[in-house]
């Protein structure tokens, strides 16, 4: 397949019998940026992410057994289908009210033998039912009407194993027959540029099946947790909460984490320093490591005390000076994981921030006159590897921006991890010489930064190391050892290009960062005592789990694939399973309680070590020594035994949990811990008769008098306020009870009180009673003073109208079952019902001049679209955030 140069001077696809074809990407910015390297006889066109999953309301997984369970549900509803006939008949009812149900018991009985008499299916356990997702069948439609129109269809998908099941499912879609089969060829490419591209078109190959079972396997497996866990936890505790393969043991990692916290048992424990002076300068301090050559920490001020007593008038001796040359390596360029933890330590960028933000960078931004232009190679990888085309171009910058002494006589090679897929590359720029401050003026803050960041670690990659004069000073004083450490920067290497952060350091490449020297001292020389100065320390717990220390240990352990982690950890954190407090995760006590639960029932199939092993097995299909199904198979046959097990024997918070003690009320009934919608708390089991329940809920620890914002007064009185539990959950109450009932309801989850009511100089249109602007679980809206009389009441609008009814307003509300999506709706409703899930912008649509636009969000980013129908218009928003696809479906959207 030939190239042509285009009128920018960049490379094109061109094909010599002017065919028209058809290309498949996932995401229409990468169609942007893919179209402008391609001939005019090439047609891009976008999938958004996957068009096939498994249904929503049903398993989609065939099971062994499943022939006998149909059977046995159908007998047993025919069954209790002639018993309520027979019922029915017996308590003399109408003729008429006897024949349905006879009728129905019958239809039954018929369901049941049709069944039973029929050929027995072929067992094929663990085969999964694929749908066209809903919200897809218009793409689903236009894919196949322009697959028919082209001679070839090149399915162009992200160079990972979803990337490939997403080909596979669109070759499914628009391959129905043979002759339309051989047209359909995958064509993989590590980065968007002219060159990659040139030489995937060149070559296009099948899709990999290996690649599709390894992610059918996963697929399966979280399906089959999710699916049969969630509602035992539903039946348990609560509806709503979720259980995954991976997640769960990342929740476990953390509630594990604050448990050794709150076990830890602090020690005390002493240094001493002594402030020293040489012949030459400067000042410097030595600590105390030894004595009579063995190691000493002093446990507490008496120990120390006897130390000090022991050198104070002792003569302190240089005992041995050692000098040498230290050399700190520059670190590979990013793979996922260490770009997120990167991201974090230096920027605070959330995992799933960073993914969004990189997710950009590799699709293309609009740099002006180039066009879209893509700026980093694909961003889901565990592999260090670097072309040669752009090692020799990385090589050429750094000798040319930094000099010759800052390059390698050799390239710097890196090794991946032993399951790091070889066939990608490190996360790079596609081209080294686009400099950030090249591209500054077209980026947004955040996507500079991470650009920056990105091109900063790879140019630092192909350079020298820096290197550090250290210096180690022993100093005898009587029978103890002293002993300083100073390092200087020699030479600063790779740390030209890329400064490492503190949490990233050995302890050793700490102590170098401190920059502090020593003075020139030689064996034997007598120093001069200044001072002495003891400290007290205790020991600490270990530290909870930030973003990019979590994403560290998960990938040390082995637990899921870095390109997972930020899902997992946004579901975490959605599913109100942990806090993050400055940074760092906390447990709640749901996400303890859930954990426990299913730790205690699926202690196999929520092990770190278990979960790891089953990783390794997936790297195994990719790689086609292992059947995917067997490893379903044996997983499937442990799981089942733990599930029947742990239907009866789950503890169960909804029924009531039995926890040894007495009731405090009538001291005959045992308190029993439960769950309601405000949390956890003690009840008597002799409710009704007995209504005493003590509150569990962890924020009303403590003294419960404060608010987070501080002391709170009462708007009628000005006595303070205290934080009070109710049967509608927290809320603050006037001190000056029962003279002053005035309260104000706390945002849920938290110690803040919400505003108090504010009474508006308006009237109402109803009784016209004044109006009042108040707080109430789905936001700010007005209502009348005269309530519950009048019920008049009026939301807060976004100021657009709706565009069904154009008498209404746009406002946002929320759905009142399930999660609770936020979604936009009209402020007539009933009479006008118009819906739509995404945010409305007040600005013109570009192409239609439609009143407004919405904002849509998903996992590849935000983009604004146009409502109106006919209008196809869409554009990328860089700036904005982008949002994880919803835990239960395929990770990409």
């Amino acid at each position: 397949m030939p190239v042509e140069a285009s009128d920018s001077g960049e490379s094109r696809v061109t094909e010599d019998n002017m065919a028209r074809s058809l290309v498949i990407v996932e995401s229409p910015a990468k169609a942007k940026t893919i179209n402008k390297y391609l001939g005019k006889n090439f047609i891009v066109k976008a999938s958004f992410g996957h068009v096939m999953d498994l249904p929503k309301k049903e398993l989609g997984v065939s099971l062994p057994g499943d022939f006998e369970e149909k059977l046995k549900e159908l007998t047993k509803l025919a069954k209790k289908a002639r018993a309520k006939a027979k019922g029915n008949g017996a308590k003399g009812n109408g003729a008429k009210d006897n024949g349905k149900y006879k009728l129905k018991a019958e239809a039954a009985e018929q369901a049941r033998d049709l069944h039973k008499n029929q050929e027995r299916p072929a067992e094929n356990p663990f085969e999964p039912t694929y749908e066209v997702i809903a919200s897809k069948l218009k793409v689903v439609n236009e894919l196949r009407k322009a697959g028919k129109e082209a001679d070839a269809i090149y399915l162009a998908g992200d160079p990972d194993r979803e990337g490939e099941t997403i080909c596979w499912h669109l070759a499914e879609i628009l391959g129905t027959n043979k002759v339309e089969r051989k047209k359909i060829f995958r064509v993989m490419f590590n980065e968007i540029t002219a060159k990659a591209i040139k030489a995937a078109f060149e070559k296009p190959g099948q899709v990999d099946t290996n690649l599709v079972d390894a992610q059918q396997a996963r697929r399966v497996l979280d399906r089959l947790v999710g699916y049969k866990i969630s509602p035992l936890l539903w039946d348990k505790v609560r509806r709503g909460l979720s259980a995954g393969r991976v997640q769960t043991v990342a929740l476990r990692l953390i509630v594990e984490r604050e448990r050794e916290i709150r076990e830890f048992l602090k020690r005390e424990y002493w240094s001493l320093h002594a402030a020293l002076e040489a012949a030459a300068p400067p000042l410097f301090e030595a600590k105390l490591i030894q004595r009579q050559g063995e190691a000493l920490e002093p446990a507490n001020e008496a120990e120390t005390q006897e130390v000090i007593g022991g050198v104070e008038h002792a003569r302190w001796t240089v005992s041995s000076v050692v000098q040498k040359e230290k050399r700190r390596f520059p670190a590979p360029p990013f793979t996922t994981s260490k770009l997120q933890q990167a991201s974090y330590n230096k920027l605070r960028f959330t995992a799933k921030r960073t993914m969004g933000l990189a997710q950009l960078l590799y699709q293309g931004v609009d740099l002006g006159d180039e066009g879209s232009v893509a700026l980093i190679t694909y961003m889901r990888t565990d592999s260090v590897r670097v072309s040669n085309d752009a090692l020799d171009q990385v090589r050429g910058l750094v000798a040319s921006s930094y000099g010759a002494n800052y390059l390698p006589e050799k390239p710097n090679f890196y090794k991946s991890k032993k399951d790091a897929q070889e066939a990608h590359e490190a996360i790079r720029p596609t081209e080294v010489t686009r400099s950030p401050e090249d591209v500054k003026r077209f980026l947004d803050a955040d996507l500079f930064k991470l650009y920056q960041l990105i091109w900063q670690r790879f140019v630092a990659s192909q350079m020298v190391p820096a290197v550090f004069d250290q210096t180690t000073i022993d100093v005898t004083a009587g029978d103890y050892l002293f002993r300083a450490t100073g390092s200087v920067m020699k030479f600063n290497g790779f740390l030209a290009a890329y400064q490492v952060e503190r949490e990233d350091l050995s302890a050793e490449d700490a102590e170098d960062e401190s920059g502090r020297a020593l003075p020139q001292v030689r064996e034997g020389e007598v120093l001069r005592l200044n001072s002495l100065r003891p400290e007290q320390h205790f020991t600490e717990p270990p530290p909870r789990y930030t973003e990019a220390t979590l994403v560290k240990e998960l990938e040390e352990k082995g637990i899921g694939r870095p390109s997972t982690y930020a899902t997992i950890i946004s579901t975490i954190v959605e599913r109100e399973y942990v806090n993050k407090d400055q940074g760092r995760f906390t447990p709640t006590q749901l996400g303890e309680k859930v954990t426990d639960l299913l730790v205690k029932s699926f202690e196999d199939i929520f092990d770190v070590g278990f979960t790891a092993r089953l990783e390794d097995e997936l790297d195994e299909i990719e790689e086609g020594t292992l059947p995917w199904k067997r490893a379903v198979q044996e997983f499937w046959e442990r799981f089942e035994k733990d599930l029947d097990k742990a239907g009866g024997e789950m503890l169960s918070y909804k029924a009531g949990i039995l926890t040894g003690e007495k009731c405090e009320k009538c001291g005959e009934g045992k308190l029993l811990e439960r769950i309601s919608r405000h949390g956890f708390f003690l009840g008597c089991d002799r409710y009704p008769d007995c209504d005493f329940t003590r509150d569990l809920s962890p924020e009303l620890v403590g003294d419960g008098t404060e608010s987070e914002a501080g002391p709170e007064y009462c708007e009628n009185c000005g006595k303070e306020m205290t934080i009070k539990r109710g049967r509608f959950g927290t809320f603050l109450a006037c001190t000056g009870y029962p003279e002053c009932k005035t309260t104000r309801r706390m945002v849920q989850g938290t110690r803040i009180a919400r505003q108090p009511d504010e009474l508006l100089d308006e009237k109402c249109p109803l009784c016209s009673e004044q109006l009042v602007k108040k707080h109430g679980q789905y936001g700010e809206f007005v209502g009348c003073t005269a309530y519950p009389k009048c019920k008049f009441i009026r939301s807060k609008t976004l100021g657009i109208a709706c565009p069904k009814c154009g008498k209404g307003e746009f406002v946002e509300r929320r759905a009142k079952k399930g999660r609770m999506r936020v979604f936009y709706g009209c402020n007539q409703y009933p009479d006008c019902d118009f819906t739509t899930p995404h945010r409305p912008i007040a600005e013109p649509c570009p192409k239609c001049g439609a009143a407004f636009v919405v904002e849509k969000r998903s996992k590849t980013g935000v983009v604004r679209a146009c409502l109106k129908e006919g209008c196809d218009w869409e554009a990328a928003v860089s700036a904005a955030e982008p949002v994880e696809a919803e835990v239960g479906a395929a990770t990409k959207p």
